[in-house]
């Protein structure tokens, strides 16, 4: 396996969480049940230009696009096809990190995965193009860096409400309700959560529920026991109820089938 990881410099670095190079053989298994994190992503299969899209409810059907997409924010799982990660590059944006680069809003992208073309046009394949010529992993992600910064089209700042709530939000222990974190913005309450489904794609209500189930699965290590219990309690969940019913609202699966099936990788379970 042979994977590189980048932490873009300024002012990049205000928007994307790295940038990514990735090269693995063929997993013994054919398909990926990936967990919503909240965040955009832009993915460069660079082994066939291609990326298999499936339907959650019926996993048999689904469609094929190009092999360079972008993923909106999710806030319910996808499944991948393992054979179109064999040789990745992609971004990682952070929460609402998109919003400069693309010209629609961030919530009009909720759940979205498409071919990057409908949004950069011909400049998506001619990156890819690009990015294929490189020589090195390294120079791949060079030229991914350069592709956003000449893709940006809006100014590389947030809304100062929107980066408070994010800062405050995403705390821990977050000791602050909604309703004070909107009070802290200056902005009506209405206004505070237009501002912010722009940018990050989803409200804060539901980003806040999207976190608190990024905080669960992370407490969990795998091959050791867990008692998913306390793993709420600590993630902020009122009891095991709440934390259940959003355990599957995110996930599609209860605590259990994701702790058998969970890879190496936290937001990634086997499917098949």
């Amino acid at each position: 396996m042979r994977a590189l990881l980048r932490k873009p410099a300024p002012p990049l670095d205000a928007f994307v969480n790295s940038i990514h190079y990735f090269e693995a053989p063929l997993r013994p298994y054919a398909r990926e049940r990936v967990m919503p994190d909240g965040c955009p992503m832009l993915i460069v299969n660079l082994s066939e230009d291609r990326t298999r899209i499936y339907d959650r409810k019926d996993p048999g059907r689904g469609e094929t696009i190009n092999g360079c997409i972008l993923v909106g924010a999710q806030t319910e799982y996808n499944i991948i096809d393992t054979a179109g990660q064999v040789k990745i590059a992609g971004v990682h944006f952070k929460p609402g990190g998109a919003y400069p680069f693309l010209a629609p809003p961030a919530d009009e992208l909720h759940g979205a995965q498409l071919p990057l073309d409908v949004l950069w046009g011909r400049f998506a394949n001619q990156m890819r193009e690009r990015m294929l010529e490189a020589e090195t992993p390294e120079e791949c992600l060079t030229i991914m860096e350069q592709a956003l910064l000449a893709r940006a089209r809006r100014p590389l700042f947030r809304h100062r409400a929107v980066e408070f709530a994010l800062l405050e939000f995403r705390r821990e222990p977050h000791s602050q309700t909604i309703g004070e974190v909107t009070e802290k913005t200056g902005l009506s309450p209405r206004r505070f959560i237009e501002v912010f489904r722009q940018e990050v794609g989803m409200t804060p209500k539901l980003f806040c529920r999207l976190r608190r189930f990024q905080q669960a699965i992370r407490r969990y290590s795998a091959g050791k026991p867990v008692e998913w219990t306390e793993v709420a309690l600590e993630a902020g969940y009122f009891d095991q109820a709440h934390f259940i019913h959003d355990f599957r609202a995110f996930s599609g699966i209860n605590p259990s089938a994701y702790a058998a099936a969970r890879t190496q990788y936290h937001n990634h379970v086997r499917l098949d």
